[in-house]
């Protein structure tokens, strides 16, 4: 008998015929909060992890402001970005399978998400069309990202259930909050050291 198995023997052996107990459900699954309130706490989370956000009723406007005001000029966007988003007067670079090296050339990227949470200022992205693979959101400095205010849940468990579709077939599931930063050193922040530098969240009304 290899040691894994003697392992797994004295574990069945130690728990019998014993039921596992119920893992308890007494926490919040959905929120009570209004629209506003929900959006608004979004905000403060996103801003919270040094994230920026940009309230707008026109979104390409505000893209492409935020594009200019951060210096980002040659924009790298994922299949299925609607037009509606695409700044008109930037160069933006299409991700057919761009390798490695031209995406960290990118001066940013622009996309969409599958749904975002307000309690923890979470973006999530299933893969959906306007998301784009996992690159292109983790090697360029900057991505600017659109999310409508009818995306935004309150909670978490509100936030799982958005996503269990994309689950259930099989993509990938990201969870973003805040630009990247780490403190695994001395405790001392470092930002942009796993993805992207600098968020700027679009929140569209």
């Amino acid at each position: 008998m290899s040691a894994r198995d003697a392992v797994l023997t004295a574990v069945r052996d130690a728990i019998g015929d014993a039921t596992p107990p119920a893992a308890p459900r007494g926490y919040v699954a959905s929120g009570g909060s209004s629209r506003d309130a929900i959006v608004a706490t979004f905000v403060e989370r996103v801003r919270d992890y040094k994230g920026v956000v940009v309230h707008t009723d026109d979104a390409r406007a505000a893209v492409e402001r935020v594009l200019v005001e951060q210096s980002a000029r040659r924009v790298g966007i994922p299949r299925g970005l609607p037009e509606r988003l695409r700044p008109p007067h930037l160069e933006l670079v299409a991700d057919e399978a761009l390798a490695p090296e031209q995406l960290d050339q990118l001066d940013g990227v622009v996309t969409t998400c599958a749904a975002a949470c307000a309690v923890t200022g979470t973006l999530a992205f299933d893969g959906g069309p306007g998301q784009g693979r996992r690159a292109l959101t983790l090697l360029p400095d900057l991505h600017v990202c659109v999310v409508a205010e009818a995306q935004i849940v309150e909670t978490v468990p509100e936030l799982i259930r958005q996503l269990e579709a994309a689950a259930a077939a099989g993509r990938p599931i990201v969870l973003v909050s805040g630009p990247s930063a780490t403190s695994d050193i001395e405790l001392q922040r470092v930002e942009g050291v796993h993805g992207p530098r600098r968020l700027v969240v679009v929140v569209e009304q």
